[in-house]
Parts: C-alpha cells; sequence; structure tokens
C-alpha cells in the first residue's frame, strides 16, 4: 500500500485503495502570484484571439487551447500558496477570466467551474483532499462541472443520487449545462445522497459508467462543452466526496465568489466588442450621408454613441473591481455581514457587465453597418455568447436582492447564484 493510500484508509477503515488516474504528464508552469497570473493570460489571450471566430463559426471545440490554457499554469492560480500555488485575489481570478472572455467568450467560461470546485475544496475539503486534488491542478488537470440538470422544477435543483454501497457509494442521473466536461481530467458531479443533503463527488474522466455527449446547441458559447454528462452506476471512492450542502450553511464566500467569475465572462465580452467596433467604424464602416463627413468615426452620433459605450464598459470594470475586494475580505474573514456585502458587490457587478455586453455587442453591429453582419466578420459572435451566458442566472432578482439589502436592510440568500 503507498503511503497516499494509508492516508485514506485511515479516512474510513473498510473503504477499498482509492485509485487514481495517472497524473497529466505535460508540463504546467507554477504560477506565483497575481501580477505573474494577469501577464501569463494577456499573453495566451493573444493566441486565443487568433482562432476565435473560426471556432464560433465551424463549432471547433478547443481542446488544443485548454492544455495551452494548463500547461500556462492559468488554471492553478487560486491554490493556497501553502501548497505551492499562486492563492490570488478574487479580483484576479475576474481579470484572467475577463482576458480570456474577451480572447474567447467561449473559452472564458470554461474555468469558472474549475476554479468553482477549486473553491469547494479549499472550504470544505480534508487536508489529504487538498494536497490530492491541489497537486493535479498544480499538474495542469482540469476540472469538468456536472451540477445542473434539466426537467427538475428549477435548475439548481438535482435528481442525480449518490448513494452507499458497501465501502463506496454510486452516482446516478443525468446532467446537462456540462460546462467544460469534454475538456475535463475530473468530472465534478453535484448530488443528492442517501439523507437528501448535496454532495459533490469528484470522478475521474474515464470511471466506467459515465457518457459525455457533445449535443450543446445554443446559439451562443457554441464551444463551451456544454452538453449532457450521463451517470450509470458510477463507482465513487469516499475519499472524493465533500458536502456541497455545508458550503451554503454558513456564511463563507462561495456565492460570490461563483457569480464574480460570471460578472468577468460578461466583462470580457463587453471589452471585446468594444475594441472591435472601435476598429470597424475607423476601417470598415461608412459615415451617414446627412453627417457630412468623410469617415465613420467623424459622424457625430457616432461618436457620442463609442463615448457612451466606453463608459458603460469602464464603469462596469470598476464595479467588478471593488467586487473583489469584497469577496476577499469575505474570504479572510467570513461572516453574515461580509458575505452579505460581497454578494450585494457582485450583484451590482453583474447587473453592469451583463448590460454592458448586451449593450455593446448590439451597437457594434448598429454603428458598423450592414458590413458588420456579413459571416466572414464573426461579429454577432459577442451578442449570441453575452445573450446565452446572461441568461444563466437573470439580473431581475439581482436588482430586487441590491434592493432589498440598500433599502431595507434584507441580506441575500445564500446560494451560489448571488
Amino acid at each position: 500500500m503507498t503511503a497516499f493510500t494509508a492516508t485514506v484508509a485511515t479516512i474510513e477503515d473498510d473503504a477499498p485503495e482509492f485509485r487514481a488516474p495517472p497524473t497529466r504528464t505535460r508540463l504546467a508552469r507554477r504560477i506565483r502570484d497575481d501580477a505573474e497570473a494577469i501577464g501569463v493570460v494577456e499573453e495566451i489571450a493573444a493566441k486565443l484571439a487568433e482562432g476565435a471566430a473560426a471556432r464560433d463559426r465551424e463549432r471547433i471545440l478547443p481542446y488544443e487551447e485548454m492544455e495551452l490554457i494548463s500547461d500556462a499554469g492559468l488554471l492553478a492560480i487560486t491554490v493556497p500558496k501553502a501548497y505551492g500555488g499562486a492563492g490570488v485575489r478574487a479580483g484576479t481570478v475576474a481579470r484572467v477570466i475577463a482576458t480570456l472572455s474577451g480572447a474567447d467568450g467561449s473559452i472564458g467560461q470554461i474555468p469558472q467551474n474549475h476554479f468553482f470546485m477549486l473553491e469547494a475544496l479549499r472550504l470544505e475539503g480534508t487536508e489529504e483532499q487538498k494536497r490530492f486534488f491541489y497537486a493535479r491542478v498544480l499538474a495542469g488537470e482540469r476540472l469538468g462541472n456536472a451540477l445542473s440538470e434539466t426537467g427538475t422544477k428549477t435548475a439548481h435543483d438535482h435528481a442525480t443520487r449518490l448513494t452507499r454501497d458497501g465501502a463506496r457509494y454510486r452516482l446516478n442521473g443525468r446532467k446537462f449545462y456540462s460546462t467544460g466536461v469534454l475538456f475535463a481530467h475530473w468530472v465534478a458531479v453535484v448530488a443528492n445522497d442517501d439523507n437528501n443533503d448535496s454532495a459533490i463527488a469528484f470522478v475521474p474522466r474515464e470511471t466506467n459508467g459515465i457518457t459525455i455527449t457533445d449535443d450543446w446547441s445554443g446559439f451562443g458559447q457554441r464551444v463551451t462543452g456544454s452538453g449532457t454528462t450521463l451517470l450509470e452506476n458510477v463507482e465513487v471512492h469516499p475519499f472524493s466526496i465533500l458536502s456541497f450542502k455545508a458550503l451554503f450553511d454558513r456564511p463563507t464566500s462561495m456565492g460570490p465568489f461563483a457569480q464574480i467569475m460570471h460578472a468577468a465572462v460578461e466583462q470580457g465580452i463587453a471589452e471585446a466588442a468594444l475594441a472591435d467596433t472601435v476598429h470597424f467604424v475607423r476601417t470598415s464602416a461608412r459615415p451617414w450621408r446627412d453627417a457630412g463627413v468623410d469617415r465613420a468615426s467623424d459622424d457625430p452620433y457616432t461618436v457620442a454613441a463609442a463615448g457612451e459605450l466606453k463608459i458603460r464598459v469602464d464603469a462596469s470594470s470598476a464595479l467588478l473591481d471593488r467586487a473583489g475586494h469584497l469577496v476577499d475580505r469575505a474570504a479572510a474573514q467570513p461572516s453574515i455581514e461580509t458575505v452579505a456585502a460581497a454578494s450585494v458587490a457582485v450583484a451590482e457587478a453583474k447587473i453592469a457587465s451583463t448590460d454592458a455586453a448586451l449593450l455593446v455587442s448590439s451597437k457594434l453591429i448598429e454603428l458598423g453597418g450592414s458590413s458588420a453582419t456579413l459571416a466572414k466578420h464573426d461579429l454577432d459572435r459577442h451578442w449570441r455568447n453575452a445573450r446565452t451566458h446572461t441568461v444563466h442566472d437573470p439580473i431581475r432578482w439581482k436588482y430586487r436582492a441590491v434592493g432589498d439589502y440598500w433599502l431595507n436592510g434584507v441580506n441575500p440568500p445564500r446560494h451560489g447564484a448571488i
């Protein structure tokens, strides 16, 4: 018995050995701090942006691109310093995701679930679980998401079951919106256990009984790999399980941390759409005949619209930065008050980034004119990506949460969507 399996045996004496799949063999960079993370993601984003339009048009799944991100060490930036990671701030995570989303909206969404599950591990994992899974992530391995389902009362209800079977457990169910699971080494499955409490099971991607179908047909976020995960009597070792319910039974940074990453996806899309607006108006758009100018960029109404878009995007970015500081405070000093303040700040950022992404991506086509609609430019991908991603959680409920907090002193609920 290896030293690792001996450690596992102390967790549950009658449990069989935990046999993990081979570690990813490609060498991953070890990022050390926030500044390095930002520098690395800017380099990677430039490479990702080159093929973004073609991937969207032809629905080319980004297997190679996800390997590039793993090799760069970007997926390990939230691993705490005590375990060999960079332990970056929440605002840095948000900026990394925004930068990836600016290069390719679909790719920018994929790490969100990976970091979400790593935060769950930080908050609820045992020391043995942290040492094992952090090491795998530092090697460049990716965690996929099998959380949401169709056919339940809400998108956050779970019919998938995790049942005891002697010394092991079994997973049975069907998941949809499994973002990133096609590219994952581990599938993080949320299911209800025998006590009807929600739990997370980290299962190797190639485990018998897991079938992943590439059937995502959304008109946006086309290459996120958000299809179906079928779980048929999948064997799970006790070592791979932690409580999902406990993440929200007490005040933790889990909810606002999850949501700031969603806000960052919209921020990145808004920034990319703004950059494309500026470029297209300068190089390809024509002025309206009544403007009496030679260039579209001198049309007074176009100039005014560009000013409005820039203000919206910058304001959204500032709210995202502010939210990051409050999420960090909630993580360092979790309490009812700090978690509520972080959740509200993130909700404000999410509202602003959603509005900015939808507005700018639509104005891009309007200001660009008829030629901006041509398929060869694929400029509509920004609006399609934003519109698809923004329905993940409705901002109409965020307006209510923000208003109730500031007007009536009512804290928002604790869950992963606020």
